[in-house]
């Protein structure tokens, strides 16, 4: 969405100027302890801390007294960014989206912002260097498909877990990129840059931690603070926005877009952060992890992301029901109590992959996911039956896929010579004889066996061939 740049107002009076710096310096001297006890028991923001959406506030005390307040005033307008570094969003966003999806649902207006300029710059914010820059065309490419993510998302949560009888706020979903085009790197320096005080920038942790590394740190990842401070002003003058949504390593970049709101136009915002998800071992859930789960079906299946969630550590189920589904905490406390009751179960693990999935997926996201749960862990017939072509090659995504012409006479050893999966010759044959292949979840070890529709040949025309426990193999037969 195009919108008109505001021009930055005046520099504010010099006593104020003094007042506004007073008042920064207090700020700053209580940055380690911004509030993180719980706000008033009421409201959306006693709802979210009991679920453990909501981590820290700021200004002190906000989530306690201002925020309360201003929240019941009137519908507001949240924002969260989201830099497009890659072409998916991931689990360890996905609490970002959720908390966002809750401030909607309370009738509030939420704005998912895409950094398409932020990411050309690069947040350093728990980094240990500098990201690898990335070309204009890529971020714009990479920006569709988080767009597409997001949107996919909002709709599934309004048409499957939303509240019809309750008003839905508003949810635009736009990109920084239509504000920066139009500025001068002069001008904006000269017009934003002023209201920026070094030795402020240089005290956040996020440029500390990276001044002490090896690599140091570039003016280019210095600057990323500015954007992000000027992306908030920007939604505050022309959409109203007075809360940012953002991780706890945002923290940093949160209080620089509060302290330049205030010095610019005196108005009050206010900041939330929400916890960073671990996995069981504490690391963080993300691409430069290397064990990111991702929220796009080409790079994360609904398969796989059922599965995620279904294999969860017991200790983690209880608290991740809270943050990434919709069910009220005393149905959460209750599935919980069923659990403890019957482990075997699995109660609680398999709602919590079930909601999370079809948030993400949808309804045929969530069959598909069990349709190949059913298929890959139950030995289905039916099930395998069912799939489609592309769900087999995503529920076997390292398997090769062969299409053959499927001619008379066709048998068990010529298949699997066919696609590779034995050796030529007397080996390959004993293979089979000794009951090492399995066709649609059915030891055969008979190689001279004609291939039998219905039983080997599926009903949609596919074989599953496995080789030892491991080796798969895909065949697709075409008629002649």
């Amino acid at each position: 969405m195009a919108v008109s740049m505001p021009r930055i107002r005046g520099c504010v009076s010099r006593h104020a100027s003094c007042s506004l710096l007073k008042q920064t310096r207090i700020f700053l001297a209580l940055r380690s302890k911004i509030h993180c006890s719980a706000p008033a028991p009421s409201g959306l923001l006693f709802s979210l801390h009991k679920r453990g959406i909501l981590k820290d506030s700021f200004p002190e005390g906000a989530a306690q007294d201002q925020l309360p307040r201003l929240l019941q005033s009137a519908p507001q307008t949240v924002y969260c960014g989201f830099d497009p570094t890659t072409d998916s969003l991931h689990v360890g966003n996905l609490l970002a989206i959720i908390g966002l999806l809750h401030f909607r649902s309370a009738g509030h207006h939420v704005l998912a912002l895409l950094g398409g300029a932020t990411a050309q710059i690069g947040d350093p914010s728990g980094k240990t260097s500098e990201r690898d820059r990335l070309s204009a065309d890529v971020v714009e490419e990479n920006a569709r498909g988080i767009r597409e993510s997001i949107q996919r998302i909002f709709t599934n949560h309004e048409l499957l877990f939303h509240d019809s009888s309750r008003p839905l706020g508003t949810v635009d979903v736009l990109n920084n990129r239509s504000w920066y085009k139009s500025w001068g790197v002069v001008d904006f320096l000269s017009e934003t840059g002023r209201h920026f005080r070094m030795g402020t920038m240089l005290s956040r942790h996020s440029v500390q931690s990276r001044l002490k590394s090896p690599d140091g740190m570039s003016l280019t990842e210095f600057t990323y603070q500015v954007f992000q401070a000027y992306d908030f002003y920007h939604l505050n003058q022309i959409y109203g926005c007075r809360i940012q949504l953002g991780g706890t390593d945002q923290l940093g970049n949160l209080m620089s877009g509060h302290e330049f709101i205030h010095k610019v136009s005196g108005e009050e915002v206010y900041g939330l952060t929400i916890p960073l998800v671990t996995s069981s071992a504490g690391d963080k859930l993300g691409k430069t992890a290397g064990n990111a789960v991702w929220l796009n079906r080409d790079k994360t299946s609904p398969f796989e992301l059922y599965q995620f969630f279904l294999r969860q550590p017991d200790a983690n189920v209880e608290g991740y029901l809270k943050l990434f589904t919709f069910l009220p905490l005393a149905e959460v406390e209750r599935l919980m109590e069923q659990q403890r009751e019957d482990p075997s179960k699995r109660l609680a693990h398999k709602r919590l992959a079930a909601e999370v999935t079809k948030l993400v997926h949808g309804k045929e996201g969530l069959e598909s996911a069990k349709r190949c749960t059913n298929a890959l862990y139950h030995s289905s017939v039916q099930a395998l039956e069912e799939l489609s072509d592309d769900e087999l090659q995503e529920l076997f995504s390292e398997a090769p896929f062969h299409e053959l012409l499927l001619e008379p006479g066709t048998t068990v050893i010529d298949a699997c010579r066919k696609v590779g999966a034995i050796p030529d010759g007397p080996r390959g044959y004993r293979m089979i004889s000794d009951g090492a292949v399995w066709i649609n979840h059915k030891r055969e070890d008979k190689p001279e066996q004609v291939l039998i529709p219905k039983l080997h040949v599926l009903s949609n025309g596919l074989t599953l061939l496995r080789v030892g426990k491991k080796n798969f193999y895909i065949i697709k037969w075409l008629s002649l």
